[in-house]
C-alpha cells in the first residue's frame, strides 16, 4: 500500500469524508459476524498474566476506508486493564516497515503510537475491526486516519494503533484509555513478530478522543507502566477532553454536540459499574437506549438541545447530589493519575460558535466540545511540576482546529525523535480554569 505524503491535503478529505458520514446517519450498517480472534480462551486466569503480555497475534491484509490493500499489519490480543482495575483482553493493530533486513530499516525502532478518534460506545467501531475488513459507516474514521500516520509508516517508522477504549467499548473513560494505550506498547515490544529493541523510542499522538488516551497514557505510564515509560520521548495531542463535568454543561443544550453528553454518560457508567437507570427520566431512557452502541457518527447533530435536565428526574438534576456521578465524574478529571515525565505538545481550538456552541459563562469558549480554559488549567499544572509544554491555541472549531494543528504535532514530534531539546512555552500561557474535584453535596 502506498502511503502519500500531502498530509495536509489528504487530511481535508478525511475531514470531508467524516462529516459526509455524520450527515446521513440513517444509512444501514452491515451485519457483523463476531470474531473469534478478540476472545481470550486460554486457561490461565487473566488475572495471573502480566499487563502486555502477548496472547493472540495474526496477520491481516489491511483494509483502509473498507478497500483492501497489498499492505500486512500485525495483530495483537494482549493482558491489559480496565478502568475498574481488572484483567482484561483488548487488542492492538501495528504495522512494520517492509523491508528485507535490519539496515534496512533505519526508522524500524522509531515508534509512533497513534491513539484514534474513533469515539463510539460500540465496540465493533475499533480500529481493529476497520482495519481487519470493516464495511460499517463508522469504519471510515481508522481508515482516514491512515492519512495521520502514514508517512510514518512509509518512512520506515512502526506504528500501533490500538482499541483505546477496550473491548466494552468504555467511551470516554480516560484512565481505562491510558492502560490500553501503554499495554499495547508493552505488547509490541514484547512481540517477537514486530522484532522491536527494548531501547525502542516511542511518541504519542493523538487529537480528540485519540488525545484521550494520549495524555492518559503520558500521566499513568511513571506509575502504571514505568518499563514503557522509560521508552516514552513526548506526546502531542489536540482538542482535549480535560474534566468531562466541565464540558457538559458547555456542549448541553447545542445544536451539533449535545448529544455527546449522554454518550459520555453512557461510556463512563458502563466502565465503572453504575446503574444510571434509576437517575434517567423516560426520555433519558429512551435516549440511553436508543445510543447505547451508537458511534459519534450517529450522534453529532442528532440530539440537538438536548441537557441534563431533560435525562434525569427531577430530583437527580443537580448533579452534586449524585455519589456515583461525582465520584465517577472526579476518576477521570485530566491530572488525577499522575504527572508525566516527557515533554508535551498540546494544541487546542477556540472558536466553538463556528459549530453552534456558545462559550460557557463558567468555564469559557471552546472548540465546541472541548474547553479551552481546562486545557491551559492542566498546560499550567503540569508546567508547575517540571513538565516541558508547548501549547497553542487557534480560534477555530474542532474539525478545523486538527488541520491546523497537525503539521506543527508532527514536526514537533520528527524532531523528539531526532535528539532536539523540547520547546517550552510555560511562562507564556494564561490562567486557566480550575481542575478541582467535584463535591458530593446530598
Amino acid at each position: 500500500m502506498t502511503f502519500h505524503l500531502n498530509t495536509q491535503r489528504l487530511l481535508h478529505h478525511a475531514i470531508q469524508t467524516a462529516v459526509a458520514a455524520i450527515m446521513v446517519p440513517t444509512l444501514a450498517s452491515a451485519a457483523t459476524t463476531p470474531d473469534p480472534f478478540y476472545q481470550y480462551t486460554g486457561s490461565t486466569p487473566l488475572a495471573n498474566i502480566a499487563p502486555g503480555t502477548v496472547l493472540k497475534t495474526r496477520t491481516i491484509s489491511a483494509y483502509i476506508a473498507g478497500l483492501k490493500t497489498s499492505y500486512k499489519a500485525t495483530q495483537i490480543v494482549y493482558r491489559s486493564t480496565d478502568a475498574m482495575q481488572q484483567a482484561t483482553a483488548n487488542v492492538t493493530t501495528i504495522f512494520t516497515p517492509d523491508c528485507a533486513t535490519a539496515s534496512a530499516c533505519p526508522n524500524k525502532n522509531k515508534v509512533l503510537s497513534y491513539q484514534s478518534f474513533y469515539d463510539s460506545l460500540n465496540p465493533e467501531d475499533s480500529p481493529s475491526r476497520a482495519f481487519a475488513g470493516g464495511t460499517r459507516l463508522p469504519d471510515v474514521v481508522p481508515g482516514f486516519e491512515s492519512t495521520l500516520f502514514g508517512t510514518y509508516v512509509k518512512n520506515g517508522y512502526t506504528v500501533i494503533v490500538t482499541d483505546t477504549e477496550g473491548q466494552k467499548a468504555d467511551f470516554a473513560a480516560g484512565p481505562e484509555y491510558g492502560y490500553n494505550t501503554l499495554d499495547a506498547i508493552r505488547a509490541a515490544l514484547n512481540a517477537p513478530a514486530i522484532g522491536l529493541s527494548r531501547n525502542a523510542k516511542v511518541a504519542l499522538l493523538g487529537y480528540s478522543g485519540g488525545a484521550i488516551a494520549t495524555e492518559w497514557a503520558a500521566e499513568l505510564a511513571p506509575s502504571y507502566a514505568p518499563d514503557v515509560n522509560g521508552n516514552l520521548i513526548g506526546a502531542a495531542f489536540g482538542g482535549t477532553l480535560v474534566s468531562p463535568e466541565h464540558n457538559l454543561s458547555y456542549v448541553e443544550g447545542t445544536p451539533m454536540w449535545a448529544g455527546v453528553l449522554p454518550m459520555a454518560a453512557i461510556g463512563i457508567a458502563r466502565s465503572y459499574n453504575i446503574d444510571m437507570s434509576k437517575y434517567l427520566s423516560d426520555k433519558g431512557l429512551a435516549v440511553f437506549d436508543k445510543m447505547k452502541n451508537a458511534s459519534i457518527a450517529y450522534v453529532l447533530l442528532q440530539y440537538p438541545g438536548v441537557t441534563w435536565n431533560s435525562l434525569v428526574k427531577p430530583e437527580y438534576q443537580d448533579r452534586t447530589k449524585i455519589r456515583d456521578y461525582v465520584e465517577a465524574a472526579n476518576k477521570v478529571i485530566m491530572g488525577t493519575g499522575g504527572t508525566p515525565t516527557i515533554p508535551l505538545q498540546i494544541g487546542q481550538g477556540t472558536g466553538g460558535v463556528w459549530e453552534g456552541t456558545k462559550p460557557s459563562p463558567i468555564w469559557g469558549a471552546g472548540d465546541g466540545v472541548m474547553l479551552a480554559a481546562d486545557v491551559r488549567g492542566l498546560a499550567r499544572q503540569y508546567c508547575s511540576q517540571g513538565v516541558k509544554i508547548q501549547h497553542k491555541e487557534y480560534g477555530s472549531s474542532h474539525f478545523v482546529t486538527m488541520i491546523s494543528w497537525l503539521p506543527g504535532a508532527t514536526a514537533w514530534i520528527d524532531d523528539r525523535f531526532a535528539g532536539k531539546p523540547a520547546p517550552d512555552n510555560c511562562a507564556s500561557i494564561a490562567p486557566g480554569n480550575s481542575l478541582a474535584p467535584l463535591v458530593y453535596a446530598p
